[in-house]
């Protein structure tokens, strides 16, 4: 197959599609590359991608160097999984690309070539990362719960005092409890401070609500 065939085909394609060489340097780029990129052809002609483009993956590293780089996939006949791209556009803009990617060698100069299609998903990862913000929010407010300070023991309370707090917070009066319990309301009032230093708090309402909040009531 010869070079200049593939660069036809790719001329009109939608995506954006640029061709390098084992050395990553771009010897086609199409109008759709210049569109997405914001880099005619003439500014990138010869240049490496990495220089272009400066990408990096979801993991914030290179995919034009190393062992396990697009080229040395590329030379070994290595299978090239579609991936994502972040990259520079021409105004410094950050963009992510999905990047797919077919390797052919050139009859007529006896090399192999990559030709990388890519499209804009920018939005899609606006989502994604969005997502997982709110889900590491969601597990930090859980974190939050689950490592509260446990409530400090407590002395127990007798059947009359769990009676007394059960009939309070169903807003009823000292004068009604008093009545409902047949005792008198100094009599209720002593049960009360009992409550209060049992459960170590200052007054009927927040003993009530420290009661409710420990399941005793």
């Amino acid at each position: 197959m010869f070079a200049s065939d593939v660069y036809k085909l790719l001329e009109g394609a939608a995506d954006a599609a640029f061709v390098v060489t084992l050395e990553s340097e771009i010897c086609f780029w199409n109008a759709a590359a210049e569109r997405l990129f914001g880099y005619p052809a003439a500014d990138v002609l010869n240049r490496t991608c990495n220089d272009v483009l400066k990408g990096k993956s979801a993991l914030g590293v290179s995919v034009c160097t190393g062992e396990h780089s697009v080229q040395h996939c590329a030379a070994h006949t290595e299978s090239i999984p579609a991936f994502d791209l972040e990259v520079t556009t021409r105004c410094g803009q950050r963009k992510w690309i999905n990047v797919s990617t077919i390797v052919f060698e050139d009859s007529r100069l006896h090399r192999r070539l990559i030709v990388h299609l890519s499209h804009d998903i920018s939005k899609r990862k606006e989502v994604e990362q969005a997502f997982s913000k709110m889900t590491e929010l969601s597990k930090k407010v859980v974190s939050i719960g689950e490592t509260q300070p446990l409530l400090a023991p407590v002395e127990s309370l007798s059947d009359q005092e769990h009676r007394i707090l059960t009939l309070f917070a169903k807003a009823k009066n000292s004068g009604q409890v008093a009545k409902d319990l047949g005792i008198t309301l100094p009599t209720l009032r002593n049960h009360l401070h009992a409550i209060n230093q049992k459960l170590r708090t200052h007054n009927r309402l927040e003993a009530v609500l420290h009661a409710m909040r420990r399941g005793l009531i």
